[in-house]
């Protein structure tokens, strides 16, 4: 009896032995696990041969904006505060007209059609997403088609390219937030560039008003920020969901790191664009700098009312897209506006 019982210890002792090694293992493996999960990936649009590669975002804290010693540096970028980021992708490139035009002209379901293929829940789902009626001219304005970045678009087009997206994926993508987009620039950089502060290496990097002969160029012709992406200073602006309050960080600036900052749209003027332009100096170009959208960018819509899709006068705006690792909630898409809002038509 006395054998059975020190057995009958020993096997317990054992078994919790192994069971805390299983907990220590699965917590261990658990990390590893969430970590292997944020790693670069090419999503193909259905029913084309078009790819789009996304570039893991890891989450952090950063200084968001520009101190008062930096060179060219404007109020609205003030004061410098911490942010926490959650993790997410976004696309290594600028969206291009070769996905945008999927969407708006439909390509996805004239293809699906012509191969006679019954459409998916998804399919389903993405053909109930509203598409941009058909511009009155080419917005391209001659600059380039095929590997180009999409523009013109007003942020409502933009947002909604992203719900399709969504649909007809089923992972879910928006724009980024303006914190979102300056963490993901900068790329683990405090300088006025992601590259540095000499603005003189500009033509390493980006597209801007001296070296791009009055238009915008094929994505992923520069060299990219220390994160992979191409293209965040110069070339087009992009596209943020926030709406444009030039005191906004001092709302959000404290003694903690601020989670999740976003200035909810309220009106339809003016809304965030990040990263300058080919049309745009260098200190538009910075890291910090923050522009606006403005109502003269439909001044050649001969429509009445005004398009709801396009900027006629906005051949420097583009955007990018991002898909954050935590899938946010329909309350939150709601409350924050990440998708399509009523301001915007």
């Amino acid at each position: 009896m006395r054998l059975n019982m020190q057995h009958l210890t020993g096997f317990l002792k054992c078994s919790a032995l192994l069971a805390l090694l299983a907990f220590v293992s699965s917590a261990v493996y658990g990390e590893e696990a969430k970590k292997q999960e944020l790693k670069p990936y090419t999503l193909t649009l259905p029913y084309t041969d078009i790819e789009v590669d996304m570039v893991p975002i890891p989450g952090g804290v950063f200084k968001m904006g520009s101190p008062e010693t930096e060179k060219d540096r404007a109020d609205d970028e003030g004061p410098v505060h911490e942010v926490k980021i959650e993790p997410f992708w976004m696309s290594k490139y600028e969206t291009t007209w070769d996905e945008y035009d999927t969407f708006r002209y439909k390509l996805d379901v004239q293809r699906r059609q012509l191969a006679r293929l019954k459409p998916t829940e998804n399919d389903k789902k993405a053909d109930a997403v509203t598409r941009p009626t058909k511009e009155y001219r080419d917005m391209t304005f001659g600059m380039g088609h095929d590997g180009y970045p999409a523009s013109c678009m007003t942020q409502l087009a933009a947002k909604t390219y992203c719900e399709w997206l969504s649909a007809v994926t089923g992972d879910y993508y928006r724009l980024p937030t303006e914190a979102e987009w300056e963490y993901a620039c900068r790329a683990g950089t405090t300088t006025a560039y992601s590259w540095g502060d000499d603005p003189k290496k500009i033509d390493e990097y980006a597209w801007y008003f001296e070296n791009s002969d009055e238009k915008y160029h094929k994505v992923g012709q520069k060299k990219p920020n220390p994160w992979g992406l191409y293209d965040m200073h110069g070339n087009v602006a992009e596209w943020c969901l926030d709406q444009y309050i030039p005191d906004f960080y001092s709302k959000t600036a404290g003694d903690k790191p601020a989670v999740f900052p976003i200035a909810v749209p309220t009106t339809l003027y003016p809304r965030v664009v990040r990263g300058g332009s080919w049309d745009d100096d260098p200190d538009y170009l910075r890291s910090a700098s923050r522009q606006k959208s403005d109502p003269i960018w439909k001044t050649r819509d001969p429509q009445l009312p005004k398009s709801i899709w396009y900027h006629t006068d906005a051949s420097h705006v583009g955007f990018r897209i991002i898909r954050p690792l935590r899938r946010p909630s329909e309350e939150e898409i709601k409350k924050y506006k990440l998708g399509p809002d009523p301001q915007q038509k």
